[in-house]
C-alpha cells in the first residue's frame, strides 16, 4: 500500500529527541498508526484493540510492560488508562532516556485527563487529523471541480490510497464503527437511531452558531443529553468547535461557538449529498467550503504541533468575519465565499472589523485564481493562500 508523507513527521521526531513519551490524537482513521509504524521502523508495535492484548494491560499493567520492551508504540492507549502510571515509573526510572514511549489515541478528552495526571511535564502531544491539502500532491487546488469533489469525498487518507472507493459507502461504515465502537464505550447510549438523528441535525447547521437548546427541542432529548453528546463528538474528533473572538471588545459578542464537521466528507454524508452537482448548487455549499477552509488552517497549526489560535467574530447584530489568527499583536482576518466572483459587498465585514482591531492581514477567500484589489483595501485572494 502507498504511504502518503505527512507535514507531522518532522516535529513528531523532534519531539521524540526531547521527551520519553510523545501522544499522537486524532480521529480514527486518519492515519496515526500508519504513519508511526511508517517512520518509527525501530519500535514495537502493539494495539490495544487486539482484545488479548488489552486484557493483559488491564489486568496486569507492569507484566504488560515487560512483555512489550521499549522502544514501544502503544496504539488506542485510552482502552487501558491504568498504564499510564506504570508508563511513568518506567520514565522516571531514567529522564534522560528520551524517545521511550509512543502513544495514540482517539478519545482525546478521557484521554487527556490521564495523561495530564500520570505525565505532565513528560509528554508532547500532536493531533493528526486527516489529509490537508498540502499533503494531497496530486490535485489542483485551483481546480474549482477538483475541490468539490474533494469535500464531497472528505480527506480521510484511504481516499488518495483507493481513489476509486465509493463516499457513501465508506462513510456509512465509517458511522457504524464509530457508533459501535468509539460510543458505546465512552457512554451507554440505548438509542442509536435518535444519535444518528442528533448527528444529522448539527451537520445542517455546519459553518453556524451552536444553540443546544434548539437542538434539543428538535432531537426530542434534554439539553443536558444535548450537550454531552456534543462533548463526545468533540472527543472523537467528528466535530470542531471555533470559539468567538472576545479580546478588548468594545461591542458585545456572541458567546456560542461556531460548530465544524473535522471533516468535509462525513459532512456531505449526513446531508445527503452525493455528487458534485449536488454539492455546487446546495444551500449547504457555502458552509460546506467555509468547513474546508477553516478546517484547512487547524490542520496547518497541528501538522507544526502548535495549538490553533483560530477563532471568528459576529457581534449581536449579526455582522461576522468568519476567520480569525490570533499573533498576539495583532490578527489576521479573513472572510470566506464559495464564489468565483467576489465583489466589494462580501468585503464589508472585514472593512467594519479593521477599524476596531489591530489588523496584520485581511481577505476575502474565494475560488477565484487571481487576486482582485478593492477600494476598501481589502483583497480577494484565492483560498488555498493562506498561510
Amino acid at each position: 500500500m502507498e504511504y502518503l508523507h505527512r507535514k507531522l513527521e518532522k516535529p513528531l521526531k523532534e519531539a521524540l529527541e526531547q521527551f520519553p513519551v510523545v501522544l499522537v490524537t486524532g480521529p480514527r482513521q486518519a492515519g496515526k498508526s500508519t504513519l508511526l509504524q511508517h517512520c518509527l521502523k525501530k519500535y514495537t508495535y502493539v494495539s490495544l484493540d487486539d482484545l488479548l492484548v488489552r486484557n493483559l494491560a488491564e489486568s496486569d499493567p507492569a507484566l504488560f510492560l515487560k512483555t512489550y520492551q521499549t522502544p514501544l508504540i502503544i496504539d488506542e492507549i485510552q482502552y487501558a488508562p491504568s498504564l499510564l502510571p506504570y508508563i511513568k515509573i518506567q520514565v522516571d526510572a531514567d529522564r534522560r532516556k528520551h524517545g521511550q514511549y509512543v502513544l495514540t489515541g482517539s478519545q482525546i478528552f478521557p484521554l487527556m485527563k490521564g495523561v495530564s495526571e500520570s505525565l505532565a511535564g513528560r509528554v508532547a502531544i500532536f493531533q493528526l487529523y486527516p489529509l490537508s491539502w498540502r499533503e494531497i500532491q496530486d490535485k489542483d487546488v485551483c481546480d474549482e471541480h477538483a475541490v468539490a469533489e474533494q469535500m464531497l469525498k472528505g480527506f480521510y487518507p484511504e481516499f488518495q490510497v483507493e481513489p476509486k472507493l465509493n463516499p457513501k459507502f465508506w462513510h456509512s461504515a465509517y458511522l457504524s464503527t464509530y457508533l459501535e465502537r468509539d460510543l458505546r464505550t465512552m457512554r451507554n447510549i440505548h438509542d442509536l437511531g435518535q444519535f444518528q438523528r442528533y448527528l444529522v441535525l448539527i451537520a445542517a447547521r455546519a459553518g453556524q452558531l451552536f444553540n443546544l437548546n434548539e437542538i434539543g427541542k428538535e432531537c426530542g432529548i434534554s439539553q443536558t443529553t444535548a450537550k454531552d453528546w456534543l462533548m463526545l463528538l468533540q472527543a472523537t474528533s467528528i466535530i470542531y468547535l471555533l470559539e468567538p473572538y472576545a479580546k478588548n471588545l468594545t461591542k458585545r459578542i456572541v458567546k456560542s461557538p461556531k460548530l465544524y464537521f473535522v471533516d468535509t466528507g462525513l459532512l456531505c454524508y449526513l446531508l445527503r449529498i452525493e455528487s458534485v452537482e449536488q454539492l455546487v448548487h446546495s444551500p449547504f455549499g457555502g458552509h460546506l467550503f467555509e468547513n474546508m477552509v477553516v478546517m484547512e488552517k487547524i490542520k496547518q497549526f497541528a501538522e507544526k504541533g502548535e495549538r490553533a489560535h483560530c477563532y471568528f467574530y459576529r457581534l449581536a447584530s449579526g455582522e461576522e468575519v468568519d476567520l480569525l489568527i490570533d499573533h498576539g499583536d495583532a490578527l489576521d482576518a479573513y472572510e470566506i465565499k464559495f464564489s468565483s466572483t467576489p465583489n466589494a459587498t462580501m468585503t464589508q465585514s472585514l472593512v467594519g472589523f479593521k477599524s476596531e482591531q489591530p489588523v496584520k492581514k485581511c481577505a476575502l477567500l474565494t475560488l477565484r485564481k487571481e487576486k482582485l484589489p478593492f477600494s476598501n483595501g481589502i483583497t480577494a485572494t484565492h483560498w488555498s493562500s493562506i498561510e
